[in-house]
């Protein structure tokens, strides 16, 4: 059994007159071996057949491979299904409108359907979605898991006909997104994960897609625990002002609110296997007089209703400055991270516009985060758009060409962090 426990990081005291609470709650799982029971895990594998998947030809031939790669990773007993998808959403497998479970007769029964995939017409990745939603909706509440890859723009939809999607597939299904190539949408795709709570990263090179998918579902057959959400509860005189994962990626989940009751609130975290996360709290409260306590928040791990663990936000107001003007290590470290990816896409939506100044001042910014968080990831990514001359001061020259892939992959990366080491709560 999966038990939930979590810490609180923060610095309680604030300046008189100050009202605004940060914290940094880290939620560790532990104990359920990182796998699901296989009759309550489902997986979907939708994948994109749109004619320029036949460009070049080795894409749709490295995307068959990966998805048989794939099907492989599914455990038996484990309910799955396959969609291609094109202006329309297509059920391969098994028969329209239902999932099979997985067994050794079943997945070579998939592969033989993926095998004879081919790729024509258009893209409409809502439509891909609402089949995927509909063929969840037929199995009883689980841990619901899907992949998606696309090789382009999402052309034969509405953004609002997706936006509609998203909001019908939330809370219902995980899904991870891959783009092939260079010539998909990173915010399309990057919409899309945030809204269902998965990941979003480039596959440049088609020959690299097998890995990855294996990696995806074995990865979502470790999960053990669905619908694990932050429960927060704030007294009268405060309001919470945000509330984000920061590790191991960063995740906004302010706008995913799911209101209990006046003073309550829901923000789901999605399926947990053995894992830890960090969640960045941020609270607005009632300014108090020097020598004032009050419990700014409390944080519950809720799993099916349950209230499993939970961790306290407090403010205390004090007349000392070395008290109050002291950043608590973890705050500071991920409001860095959150500062980094977004200096990082407004970098990059500079240099597509032609504005090379704002570009060269958002990504020296991301260069000297990086540095100093120890993102040697991000600092790669970096060195492949920017010539870093002085990472301490963020000085930088842009390069003169930048490929494509390597432009993509920072983008889509940028949202990944690097834990901190915390002191004792």
């Amino acid at each position: 059994m999966t038990t939930f426990t979590a810490e609180t990081y923060q610095n309680e005291y604030l300046a008189e007159g100050a009202s605004e609470v940060n914290a940094v709650v880290t939620v560790t799982a532990a104990g359920g071996g990182g796998t699901a029971q296989p009759t309550t895990a489902a997986e979907i594998i939708i994948v994109d057949i749109s004619g320029s998947m036949n460009y070049p030809a080795t894409k749709m031939r490295a995307a068959q491979q990966a998805t048989s790669a794939a099907i492989d990773c599914i455990r038996d007993g484990v309910w799955f299904a396959i969609i291609a998808g094109t202006k329309l959403a297509h059920q391969i497998y098994p028969a329209p409108g239902t999932m099979s479970p997985s067994s050794a007769e079943s997945r070579e029964e998939a592969k033989q359907a993926v095998a004879g995939l081919q790729a024509q017409g258009g893209t409409a990745i809502g439509a891909w979605l609402a089949l995927a939603n509909e063929l969840f909706a037929t199995l009883p509440p689980s841990l619901n898991h899907a992949i998606l890859l696309t090789d382009g723009k999402d052309e034969s939809e509405t953004v609002d006909e997706l936006d509609a999607t998203l909001a019908a597939c939330q809370g219902r299904f995980q899904c991870d997104c891959r783009g092939v190539g260079t010539d998909w949408v990173v915010s399309e795709l990057r919409k899309v994960a945030s809204a269902l709570l998965g990941s979003v990263d480039i596959v440049a090179d088609p020959a690299e897609l097998t890995a990855d998918f294996a990696a995806m579902v074995e990865h979502a057959m470790g999960k053990a625990t669905a619908d694990v959400a932050l429960r927060v509860w704030t007294p009268q005189t405060a309001t919470v002002s945000f509330v984000k994962q920061v590790a191991p990626t960063i995740a906004e989940l302010t706008d995913k609110r799911v209101p209990v009751n006046d003073r309550v609130s829901d923000y789901p975290t999605g399926a947990w296997g053995d894992e830890s996360r960090d969640y960045h709290v941020c609270v607005t409260v009632r300014p108090g007089a020097v020598g004032d306590e009050m419990l700014a928040a409390r944080v519950s791990l809720v799993v099916d209703d349950q209230v499993v663990s939970q961790a306290l936000v407090k403010a205390i107001w004090t007349d000392d400055a070395q008290l109050s003007t002291r950043i608590n290590r973890a705050v500071a470290h991920y409001t860095g991270q959150a500062e980094l990816a977004q200096v990082i896409q407004e970098g990059l939506e500079a240099r597509k516009a032609g504005d090379d100044a704002t570009a060269t001042v958002k990504l020296g910014r991301a260069a000297q985060l990086a540095a100093a968080s120890g993102n040697e990831a991000t600092t790669k990514l970096l060195s492949k758009v920017v010539d870093v001359e002085d990472a301490a001061s963020g000085t930088v020259r842009l390069k003169s060409r930048v490929e494509d892939a390597d432009e993509m992959a920072l983008d889509t990366r940028s949202t990944k962090t690097v834990r901190v080491t915390k002191t004792a709560p």
